[in-house]
């Protein structure tokens, strides 16, 4: 797949396997509203005026409307009350043109983050963090709606590269619900024997660097450094971590939770920070709402 060596590590290129997997999305779109004269839409809500959140969003739009998948969105003031929130969600819910729901996080300290996302309908949780969809996840011989966006690239990009998962030893550094836990479960399903590494775990490096296949999502910058590693794994870098760079226009530049440059002379795959996971995820979130689409237009 799309990638491009440095020495004996190959650079997976997320942004090229995005764009493939975005071809393949737009083809199917095509091919829904062919047949059954419906396409996928996807509804995000945002609150309040984060400049971050708005760049997402306007983001996530634009992918859809480049692969034919219909947007809906509502702008709600940082003030707006949970129940009206929570109004917006059931009106969303209700519409058989949406097939997916998003809720922009972080949400104002005022509102139930947990409380508003359960609101969700579990067959348009585009985003897969409700709890059902998350505890099938975690059982043996069940299945959930939808994935979470980021888990379901990192895999993606391991399938993708040729990179076999069954009965490799994989380590995730982070426990967040949003990528460290459900990622190791995915691992789990897929045959791999996980060790999960978080801020109590003593001697990180020693239980990475026995690992095959190391996923980076700890939040902290180029907290994985070389001798880490075990020599030919491969290494997925969830981290987007901002650091002082004088040199830029814009005063910083973003780098992983691994370290890029140490990593790539060790690893036998790595991804680069930006233009690894990053893409991955906005296309599994336009993979996951064309699956939602398909299992309704097709009933």
């Amino acid at each position: 797949m799309a990638s491009e060596h440095e020495g004996g590590c190959v650079i997976i290129d997320g942004k090229a396997i995005a764009g493939t997997i975005r071809s393949e999305i737009a083809k199917d779109v095509q091919d829904l509203s062919q047949k059954y004269g419906k396409v996928p839409g996807l509804a995000v809500i945002i609150v309040g005026t984060r400049k971050d959140s708005q760049s997402y969003v306007s983001m996530k739009k634009k992918a859809c409307a480049e692969v034919g998948i219909k947007s809906f969105g509502v702008d709600l003031p940082e003030d707006v009350s949970e129940e009206e929130l929570i109004e917006k969600i059931h009106e969303f819910n209700s519409n058989p043109d949406v097939h997916g729901i998003l809720v922009q996080l972080p949400l104002p300290k005022h509102i139930n983050e947990e409380k508003v996302l359960a609101e969700i309908s579990i067959e348009k949780d585009v985003d897969g963090f409700h709890p059902l969809n998350i505890g099938k996840l975690a059982m043996k011989g069940r299945e959930p709606l939808f994935l979470p966006c980021t888990p379901k690239g990192c895999l993606e990009l391991l399938s993708r590269s040729g990179i076999p998962i069954k009965n490799k030893r994989a380590v995730v550094v982070g426990r967040s619900n949003i990528v460290g836990l459900p990622v190791s479960l995915m691992l789990l399903k897929a045959d791999a024997t996980v060790t999960i590494v978080h801020s109590r775990t003593q001697d990180p490096e020693k239980i990475v660097r026995e690992a095959d296949i190391v996923i980076a999502a700890a939040g902290q910058a180029m907290m994985i450094k070389g001798n880490w590693l075990k020599p030919g794994a491969a290494v997925i870098d969830v981290g987007t971590n901002a650091v002082d760079d004088p040199s830029r226009k814009t005063g910083y530049r973003l780098v992983g939770d691994v370290d890029f440059d140490e990593a790539k002379k060790v690893a036998g795959w790595l991804t680069p920070v930006p233009g690894g996971v990053g893409p991955m995820t906005v296309a599994m979130l336009l993979k996951n709402t064309l699956e939602g689409a398909i299992r309704k237009i097709k009933i």
